[in-house]
């Protein structure tokens, strides 16, 4: 399988300090005790990791009204949007048209549509009407590699000749006051966004050459309650704790090493690292267990300070930050963790 096209897609940026001063002068943070109060401030003005996010408003003062109602047609209004303008960048940057998809995948997490994204994603681009539409919900952040690993299958049935895959999130859905620690980080840290990929069963000579060459999966459902949703008060809420960042060194440390020994690959041999990133803490634990330098990481660091955490679509922008960045050619290990305890990873080959 190859990677043939990339894009993604952004709404409204919001500098940190815009977020603080609009989320000072609301009702709801009024509402919250001096604690989350001091939550808030703490990760909007102290968090360095985390300088711009973007959301599907047009005041970020917005990002503190309404109910579920409110926060349901947020995501409806902005995720078909995203969803197909990055998939639209990603036809561009391949120079294909959109009847040469087959299939096309969406993922997400941050809101839930019957019929599902794929239905107004083929709608707006004009995809065929015998493309295979596929959904797939509840894999959190970690669902853009599963999600590739799905056209993957698609390609090696031969029922499939090029696969859309396509990520997106709103996570400002998610957002709103409450007196949960994990409510308030995230509301303070993750972002609005959209990510798509073309694959292809064979290189196209107008990308650069992005093949996959095997891929890998951790799923344990012990820490299943460590980081996930659940549903409250008819809206999502984001259930954050403290092992997260150490479980996910922990696992992406044991995937990548599964992986590479099964390929017959050594660390030394990967030329960039296109890594998720949660948060500060997250990053310092791949750092830790993995065995890498701030260099290393550079583009999960810089995705993470321009747009916060995009939840799933997080790390095909590390992938679009490396090949806008001329990263060097060679093995490139991808990888992803999310809602599960779940943990993916994919080792590209970049010339």
């Amino acid at each position: 399988m190859f990677i043939t096209g990339l894009g993604t897609a952004l709404p409204t940026r919001f500098t940190q300090q815009q977020c603080w001063e609009a989320a000072r002068v609301s009702a709801p943070f009024q509402q919250l005790s001096a604690r989350g109060q001091a939550i808030v401030k703490a990760v909007l003005l102290g968090e360095p990791s985390v300088a711009t996010r973007h959301f599907g408003v047009e005041s970020v003062s917005e990002l503190f009204e309404g109910g579920p109602d409110e926060l349901h047609a947020r995501f409806t209004r902005n995720a078909p949007v995203l969803a197909a303008e990055a998939a639209a960048c990603a036809l561009t940057d391949g120079a294909l048209d959109a009847s040469a998809i087959d299939a096309v995948i969406v993922s997400t997490c941050t809101g839930y549509l019957c019929p599902g994204l794929t239905s107004y994603v083929s709608e707006r681009l004009g995809l065929r009407r015998d493309v295979l539409a596929l959904d797939l919900v509840g894999q959190g952040c970690g669902a853009a590699l599963p999600n590739l690993r799905t056209a993957e299958a698609l390609l090696a049935s031969g029922r499939c000749g090029c696969v859309l895959s396509v990520c997106v999130e709103v996570c400002s859905a998610a957002f709103y006051g409450d007196e949960d620690p994990g409510v308030l980080i995230s509301a303070c840290l993750f972002g609005d966004g959209a990510a798509a990929a073309v694959l292809s069963a064979s290189p196209n000579r107008n990308h650069r050459r992005i093949e996959w060459k095997t891929a890998g999966s951790i799923l344990n459902p012990e820490h299943r309650d460590y980081l996930r949703f659940e549903t409250k008060g008819g809206m999502l809420r984001n259930i954050l704790t403290q092992p997260v960042p150490e479980l996910a060194g922990k696992y992406a440390e044991q995937l990548f090493s599964d992986v590479m020994a099964k390929h017959g690959a050594a660390r030394g041999q990967i030329a960039a690292w296109i890594m998720h990133a949660g948060g500060r803490d997250v990053l310092m634990h791949l750092r830790k267990m993995l065995a890498l330098t701030e260099e290393d990481l550079r583009w999960s660091a810089a995705v993470l300070r321009d747009c916060g955490n995009l939840s799933s679509p997080f790390v095909l922008f590390v992938l679009h930050a490396a090949l806008g960045g001329n990263a060097p050619g060679g093995l490139w290990w991808m990888s992803s963790f999310g809602a599960g305890f779940s943990c993916h990873g994919a080792l590209l080959e970049v010339e």
